[in-house]
């Protein structure tokens, strides 16, 4: 394989990314290789072997865009696609997309009885007493006496406050451990030299 054909390659691989971020990292590699290539013995097949196959380059490229995006987003579609890509690196980063999970589930549900209290009004609350001291939810039937429900029509403003919150606090959490973590610098790397030499999990 040629350079011309490697980084033709790596383009291919590289077309999810922004045109210019794309070409950029084209350029770096291309400047890797002349810089190699001009070292005194070297051959271009063992510094096309030391980077790797393209599309391994191209993915991890592709990875440290996402977590730098990420790093900056406050769509939970975005953190989420993050957390997805850290469950595949590790015990660690499955933890942290199971809080992910947690966290979506739950600011989600809050949200969802928000939504489903207008249409099924009698069936969606909170309510206290009963075999169940406390029952919250949509519920068919609802509840019958000495069960009561406490909320009315408030809870529609309460869950939409917990729900949002909840799922804003999911966020910032794993923004907060994008930016700060060492894991994720570890893993997601993508200069040249790691990308031929990647790090390994312990």
């Amino acid at each position: 394989m040629t350079s011309q054909e490697y980084l033709q390659s790596l383009r291919s691989h590289l077309k999810s990314l922004p045109a210019t971020t794309r070409e950029e990292i084209v350029l770096e590699i291309a400047s890797h290789i002349q810089d190699a290539l001009s070292q005194p013995g070297a051959s271009l097949e063992a510094i096309l072997a030391r980077l790797g196959p393209p599309e391994r380059v191209a993915a991890a490229y592709r990875d440290n865009f996402l977590m730098r995006r990420a790093r900056r987003s406050f769509s939970p579609i975005v953190i989420a696609h993050a957390a997805v890509r850290l469950a595949t690196k590790g015990i660690f980063g499955f933890l942290v997309f199971l809080c992910a999970i947690i966290g979506y589930s739950i600011g989600g549900s809050f949200v969802f009885l928000a939504l489903m209290k207008p249409i099924l009004p009698h069936n969606t609350g909170l309510w206290i007493g009963g075999p169940e001291v406390v029952n919250m939810g949509v519920r068919f039937p609802p509840p019958g006496p000495p069960a009561h429900e406490v909320l009315g029509q408030t809870i529609i403003p309460v869950c939409l406050i917990l729900g949002t919150g909840i799922v804003l606090l999911t966020v910032g959490c794993i923004r907060l451990f994008l930016r700060t973590s060492r894991f994720v610098q570890g893993h997601f790397q993508s200069s040249p030299e790691a990308v031929g030499n990647p790090v390994v999990a312990h």
